[in-house]
């Protein structure tokens, strides 16, 4: 595939932000697209300007998931909106300690490597971050990570799942980020990751698209949807993307595997 962003109609312009795009607008199996404005993806948003801020009020979100750490919440610089609600949610769960030993120091944390290891683990972190975005005030929902790359890209993975998007257009979307890469790290002024994360995946047989390839095949979202942790009004919410499109029947989850 080409290194070369793909700047769409589903890129959202904000001042400050380059890994920032609504999910709506992909194709599903069903020959129809995903709604706009329900959801969107992107990196930390502390870094977006007032007039920023402003872009992202004129999309239409209202709500901000936080998919960090509470460490890395305390760095934020900027107060959020007054018309903003930010639901902040850890998705690692770092005090599993017996989980994070194989994956953080060596790097693979920053991959699609963990995704499945990491929804066997610790399920109830991806299902608190699903219920949130099930359970958000009125208004488009915009979830966020560090680099908006692979905590956001997981809860990506199971969004577009949910709602029956072609595999292709999900791998597409995952690697859309990492199209951005100079640009990310122009904006962070820090070096492009992309060639170690690749040569790390490589190391252990398959490549940054490999690896996210495997966690979309190995995914099984019929069991995380059917966690108590998620009520059924929550369940719906998710897989008819709060209302906006035809929920998509369990039987056909079971069967995307």
């Amino acid at each position: 595939m080409s290194d070369e962003p793909k700047l769409t109609s589903r890129t959202l312009h904000v001042e400050g932000l380059v890994n920032a795009r609504d999910l709506g607008g992909l194709r599903q199996r069903n020959g129809t697209l995903t709604p706009r404005g329900v959801f969107f993806r992107s990196e930390n948003v502390d870094s977006a300007t007032p007039a920023g801020w402003e872009q992202i009020r004129e999309a239409g979100i209202r709500t901000i998931v936080d998919l960090r750490q509470a460490g890395e919440r305390a760095q934020d610089t900027q107060p959020r909106p007054d018309w903003l609600t930010t639901l902040p949610i850890d998705l690692d769960g770092l005090d599993n300690a017996t989980f994070w030993k194989d994956f953080w120091n060596n790097g693979l944390a920053g991959t699609a490597l963990y995704y499945l290891p990491h929804l066997n683990a610790m399920p109830e972190r991806s299902v608190s971050v699903l219920a949130a975005l099930a359970g958000a005030p009125e208004g488009g929902i915009l979830f966020h990570c560090m680099a908006g790359r692979d905590r956001t890209g997981l809860i990506a993975l199971l969004l577009l799942t949910a709602i029956d998007v072609e595999p292709e257009a999900i791998v597409d979307d995952y690697l859309e980020t990492v199209r951005l890469a100079d640009r990310r790290a122009r904006a962070s002024q820090r070096e492009n990751a992309e060639p170690t994360i690749e040569a790390l995946c490589q190391s252990h047989g398959t490549t940054t698209e490999g690896a996210f390839r495997a966690a979309l095949r190995g995914l099984d979202l019929a069991e995380l949807l059917a966690s108590p942790g998620l009520s059924a009004a929550e369940r719906e919410a998710i897989t008819s993307w709060r209302g906006n499109a035809s929920s998509v029947h369990m039987k056909s989850i079971q069967n995307w595997r």
